[in-house]
């Protein structure tokens, strides 16, 4: 499948100048015909008794609210001005989460891009998306692109295999981004027992991306210690522009998501990370 159309989530109150110029680079590469910027809001939460009071905080609130999103908007479209074909804008003050709102909203998109989970207490959790809610419930692959990128470095790929659904469709989600790369690897990991048919099953993966025009090399790494550690510090040593990877199962993600190491390698990875569920 091609990547026709890419969505770019834009955070309310925060800095978007380095996803919308790695977004904007990523659709003139990959001859996108539109690209769909959307941000998105949650009303003030009150308690108070008194109604007029409440009724002029909450006015004030969605004035704030309309005029960040007039800036966003202005921002995604100087951002893409002659990078994809067709421009659009998308936003709502909502009172559901803000991963419900973008995850229906991507029913128009191939793929979508948005920056790590910013998380901690300080932030104005009205105006965040909570990535792994995201993921789930887009039935699109989520791009998650840390701060520190400005282009989408394709000169490696590493493909993290697992023979699970999501997996393959990641691969076949990434199969454009694919073919663009100087070098794709796919990575996997096993038990002592387990190597010999799971090295059958990357030759299997290396053949059906042969098949579509992309070469790629293949390793089966022994695991030492828990799957999700392993796999961060492989990534680390092969320092890839960017991972592919499935989601594999709602319970683990949130795991992922909650706590460790390894949820920092989701909510604020060192480098892109394309997800798939």
């Amino acid at each position: 499948m091609d990547i026709r159309t890419i969505m770019v989530h834009l955070e309310l109150e925060q800095p978007n100048e380095w996803l919308l110029e790695l977004a904007a680079d990523l659709a003139g590469r990959i001859g996108a015909a539109a690209a769909i910027g959307i941000a998105g809001c949650q009303p003030v939460q009150l308690v108070y008794d008194e109604t007029y009071v409440a009724g002029e905080i909450m006015a004030a609130d969605r004035e704030q609210i309309e005029a960040e999103l007039k800036e966003a908007e202005q921002r995604f479209k100087e951002a893409f001005h002659g990078k994809a074909k067709r421009l659009e804008w998308r936003c709502d003050i909502t009172p559901s989460s803000l991963a419900d709102y973008i995850a229906s909203e991507a029913r128009a998109a191939d793929l979508v891009i948005t920056g790590p989970e910013i998380g901690g207490s300080v932030f104005d959790h009205a105006r965040q998306v909570k990535i792994a809610d995201l993921v789930f419930q887009a039935g699109r692959p989520v791009l998650i692109v840390p701060k520190i990128c400005e282009q989408l470095d394709l000169s490696k790929i590493v493909i993290g295999w697992k023979d699970t659904a999501e997996s393959r469709r990641a691969l076949a989600a990434s199969l454009p981004l694919l073919k663009l790369a100087a070098h794709v690897e796919v990575l996997a990991l096993a038990d002592v027992e387990e190597k010999d048919r799971i090295e059958e099953q990357v030759k299997d993966v290396i053949q059906w991306l042969a098949r579509h025009d992309v070469k790629a090399a293949g390793e089966t790494r022994i695991l030492d210690g828990a799957d999700t550690i392993c796999f961060e510090e492989l990534m680390r040593e092969k320092a890839p522009g960017l991972v592919v990877a499935g989601a594999y199962g709602h319970s683990r993600l949130r795991e992922w998501i909650l706590g460790g190491v390894t949820g920092d390698f989701l909510i604020n990875p060192d480098r892109p990370v394309l997800l798939a569920h």
